[in-house]
């Protein structure tokens, strides 16, 4: 009666081991999964630091994003203008490689899922780690994943700001998967070995997700493994074509600002936020009331468009990169150099810059540029594109284009540039 009393209840549901009946689940399975993100998780944690480091964050608290990063942002650096495509490269390895991840991450969790019930919940100290570290893993990776595909989407459903939810999250995502990596990675190689070499015997280990009573199966694990690379580049063929030019931007066709160049002429490129989405009025660009403040140094200047047209103007050739991924093609630009106008206001050495724009709403009304962007002689306040006078949602009067910088930091509508006190 007392034995009787005191016995364990079978395990039900999730937590039965004969709940999961999948014959394709096992760890060599996992294993080949598990390489695949492990080269590129890593990828997408470089390139998403990369494009951190691309918003000058610690230039001036306008551009910091993320406040009280502390040591998060020991790798900090001056972003370079060379070559003038590094930004639309590194981001746009980011979102295709981060999309066409997804079926592979989708995955590697479906395979692991029997791990999060296993009874008892801890058997060790160890054991209890590792069950820790695989919560934090699997959470931050869907976290990651969703804010990042939502942010490439430009739905912006989640609450707070994207720049340190996704900041913050990579972290704890990237030390819970070097965590795993370093539990499970010579047990996953192992297994490749021993797959390579057409051992029947999965290694030293005993294979923990192999279906104890498996059904039937209905496709081969090569089937499977198809399957996930037939989904992530057909994601990958869908998304990748916005971050070239030519023919292949028409296949981009599940992506936000990809497929065919929107409308036609000189203003025929995309546009991420229009002029009245952040507030900004035809009256107030007009020749009548709008003038550009240039302070520094030796003073301040008011200009107007007409003052501009008068001073030297030069022309570059570059692309617009946003981070979500997407990029024109390079575009003609002319306009007056920033660091002409630093010199016009008594700065003829490099020099950082803070700029404002009339927009109303959005992140980045104020920007700041670093004195490296300002010196490169291919960074304007931009006056025309493509031989036309910019468009009131290209930013007219006047924009800032910058080459490699981030498609936020070319500021549109600039009603004032401060020299030097950033």
């Amino acid at each position: 009666m007392a034995r009787s009393l005191l016995r364990t209840p079978p395990a039900r549901g999730p937590f039965a081991p004969d709940f999961w009946r999948s014959p394709l689940r096992g760890i060599r399975f996992t294993a080949v999964l598990g390489v695949v993100l492990l080269v590129g998780i890593t990828i997408l944690f470089v390139t998403g630091l990369l494009s951190y480091a691309a918003y000058n964050p610690d230039l001036a608290r306008v551009n910091d994003m993320t406040p009280g990063k502390g040591l998060l942002g020991f790798y900090l650096f001056s972003w370079p203008t060379d070559p003038p495509w590094l930004y639309r490269l590194t981001q746009g390895v980011h979102v295709t490689l981060g999309l066409a991840l997804v079926p592979v991450l989708l995955a590697k969790l479906w395979s692991v899922v029997p791990r999060l019930f296993t009874l008892p919940p801890a058997r060790s100290l160890t054991h209890a780690l590792e069950r820790i570290s695989l919560l934090l893993l699997v959470g931050g990776a869907l976290f990651e994943f969703v804010t990042g595909i939502l942010n490439v989407q430009l739905d912006y459903v989640f609450p707070g700001s994207f720049y340190p939810l996704h900041f913050y999250g990579a972290w704890v995502f990237f030390g819970a998967f070097l965590a795993h990596v370093v539990l499970k990675a010579p047990v996953a190689f192992r297994n490749l070995r021993a797959m390579r070499e057409g051992s029947g015997e999965p290694g030293d280990e005993p294979d923990e997700l192999a279906a104890p009573r498996p059904d039937r199966p209905t496709v081969s694990r090569r089937g499977a493994f198809g399957l996930v690379g037939g989904a992530s580049l057909l994601l990958f063929a869908t998304s990748a074509g916005r971050s070239f030019d030519g023919p292949l931007r028409e296949t981009a066709v599940l992506t936000p600002h990809g497929g065919p160049e929107p409308g036609g002429g000189p203003g025929g490129f995309q546009i991420n936020k229009t002029a009245a989405y952040v507030g900004v009025r035809a009256g107030e660009t007009s020749e009548e009331a709008w003038r550009l403040t240039v302070a520094g140094r030796s003073g301040t200047a008011r200009l107007s468009r007409a003052d501009l047209l008068g001073l030297p103007l030069h022309s570059a050739d570059l692309p617009i990169a946003c981070v979500e991924g997407w990029s024109t093609s390079d575009q003609w630009w002319r306009g007056v150099r920033l660091r002409d106008l630093a010199a016009l206001v008594g700065h003829d050495e490099p020099v950082d810059v803070l700029v404002e724009s009339l927009q109303r709403r959005g992140p980045f009304r104020r920007a700041a540029l670093r004195a490296n962007q300002v010196e490169d002689p291919r960074s304007l306040l931009a006056l025309f594109v493509n031989g036309e006078e910019l468009t009131l949602d290209h930013g007219y009067p006047a924009r800032i284009i910058v080459p490699a910088a981030p498609g936020v930091l070319n500021t549109k509508w600039v009603e004032r540039l401060t020299f030097g006190e950033v």
